[in-house]
């Protein structure tokens, strides 16, 4: 939206004298048919059409020298500057003072003409600027487009610094040069200017001619303010500045603080967006607190109740009701732990700068461990209630590669998974865990043959305060374990999904990426990057 710039000056010109050419050559067509008075008349209007295209100062010497011609040419004695009559003398004076008044006159409302066309140019750049910063996503990027702008109104190469933080608020070190990351920086600037840039950042003013600080600067130093922070600041050199044009200054003055404005609109947005992120993850916070905290109720009132009846009346039961009651607490005790267990793995997992335990495992071996840990469960009489764990079968892909991974956080998936699968399939369904290799990702999936769930609750089932459906609620869990393994897939960059089997039943999957096995030594352990959160994606 650049500022359009006057004709040239032979434009302007051409006309004007173009004008004198045909009023002369009307007056010398005209001599002798009309009287003197009435050729002074043509010539004043001539004068008059002439001089709206000429510079004041063509328009007067112009103007004279046609005064002078109309003398020579038709003034008595014809051929010479003399005057006959002092009627002929006040009629060249009243033509030389009409000519002049309306050269002056002409010259004044085109001065006004082109002030209001610049002050209607520059409306308009505002408009057209402040539309474009209210409609940009990165307003950062129009920083190119403000110091073309401000380079075109001053005369002479802008340079622009703008903050990319949260813009620097009172008391705040100001950057000390463009080199520093906070910045975006465009122009060259030397030592001075550089230390003139963050003085402005500092103090938050406009320094230069004309602005009451600092006025022996020959450059203007303006702020990119918005309403509570200052944004960057602009550095302008050229004639604007020189001739102190304080038009020229508050305008530029202007467009800074629409592009600071538009900086402060984005932090904002984004400020807001980060307070409704930490309100829901204080939300899924407080459901899960108050999930767990259900959940770990039962199981101590049924120890607490089995321990009571082992102390009051131990000696009044049989060997085998003993035995019962000890089962029952270790039972719950089991469940308790696997509880706290996915609870602060969650945590963990959820917090930044976690660092992984990474080592080059065999999926064979993972999908066999878990086979075996489930069975052994029941061997212990931990499945009693879900089933018989020999419906649990393994399938894997022969010649499957290393996976590089974190044992222990693979083997509480697996075990999450199947003991969800346990929980909610009926009856001795088949379950099965599968491993096999899924393009340049490792699939690991725990399938059944369970009621499923519909399509608008898959995604939803992997926040942690969320249950299985409505007719397997009864099965004990808190809505962890699931959040807990999307959690471990993450932190080892991959995904973990809830697909629909075609006849029935659903398969958990897990997606691992898969890497090439070095021949030196082992790389460094993973570490979880502090803006992103490992734990519920």
């Amino acid at each position: 939206m650049p500022m359009h710039s006057e004709p040239p000056a032979a434009t302007r010109l051409l006309p004007g004298l173009l004008v004198w050419a045909v009023t002369w050559l009307g007056l010398l067509l005209l001599d002798g048919r009309l009287d003197l008075a009435t050729m002074s008349l043509l010539l004043v209007a001539g004068s008059a059409l002439a001089t709206p295209w000429l510079p004041v100062g063509w328009s007067l010497l112009v103007s004279a020298a046609s005064v002078l011609g109309f003398n020579w040419a038709f003034v008595p004695p014809r051929g010479s500057f003399t005057v006959d009559g002092s009627e002929h003398v006040w009629l060249l004076v009243g033509m030389a003072v009409v000519t002049w008044v309306v050269a002056a006159l002409s010259a004044a409302l085109r001065r006004q003409l082109a002030e209001a066309r610049r002050w209607a140019r520059r409306a308009e750049q505002l408009r057209q600027w402040g539309e474009a910063t209210r409609d940009c996503d990165e307003p950062v990027t129009e920083a190119a487009q403000l110091q073309q702008m401000l380079s075109d109104l001053a005369g002479g190469p802008a340079a622009l610094w703008v903050l990319r933080g949260a813009g620097l608020r009172p008391g705040e070190p100001s950057p000390a040069d463009a080199a520093d990351p906070r910045l975006f920086a465009l122009g060259a600037t030397d030592a001075e200017e550089t230390a003139g840039l963050a003085h402005c950042l500092r103090q938050r003013e406009a320094m230069g001619p004309g602005t009451g600080r600092h006025q022996h600067l020959p450059q203007w130093y303006l702020p990119l303010r918005g309403r509570a922070a200052v944004l960057g600041a602009a550095l302008l050199r050229g004639e604007a500045v020189r001739r102190i044009d304080d038009d020229a200054r508050r305008h530029a003055q202007a467009l800074c603080d629409q592009l600071g404005q538009a900086l402060e609109r984005r932090q904002s947005r984004e400020a807001e967006d980060l307070a409704r992120a930490e309100a829901r993850t204080q939300q899924a916070r407080n459901a899960l607190l108050a999930a767990v905290s259900h959940d770990y109720r039962t199981p101590l009132a049924t120890i607490l109740g089995a321990a009571d009846s082992l102390i009051d009346q131990g000696a009044q039961r049989s060997a085998e009701q003993r035995r019962a009651l000890a089962q029952t607490i270790r039972d719950q005790a089991t469940q308790l732990a696997r509880l706290t267990d996915n609870t602060l793995q969650l945590a963990r997992l959820d917090a930044p700068g976690v660092t992984l335990r990474l080592d080059w495992e065999s999926p064979e071996e993972i999908v066999g461990a878990a086979l075996h840990r489930a069975r052994q469960r029941e061997a212990e009489g931990q499945w009693r209630a879900r089933g018989s764990t020999t419906r649990l079968h393994a399938r894997t892909e022969p010649g499957l590669p290393l996976l590089r991974c974190d044992a222990v956080l693979l083997a509480q998936l697996l075990d999450n998974l199947v003991d969800n699968a346990l929980a909610y399939a009926p009856g001795d369904s088949p379950i099965e865990l599968l491993a096999r290799r899924q393009g340049e990702q490792l699939l690991l999936a725990v399938r059944d043959r369970g009621p499923g769930l519909p399509p608008a609750e898959r995604e939803q089932v992997f926040e942690v305060y969320r249950r299985g459906p409505e007719s397997a609620r009864a099965a004990r869990g808190a809505g962890v374990g699931l959040a807990v393994c999307r959690a471990i897939a993450e932190a080892h960059g991959g995904s973990m999904k809830l697909r629909r089997r075609g006849h029935g039943g659903s398969a958990f999957e897990c997606l691992l990426p898969l890497h090439e096995a070095p021949v030196g030594p082992d790389p460094e352990p993973l570490v979880l990057p502090d803006e992103g959160s490992a734990g519920r994606g």
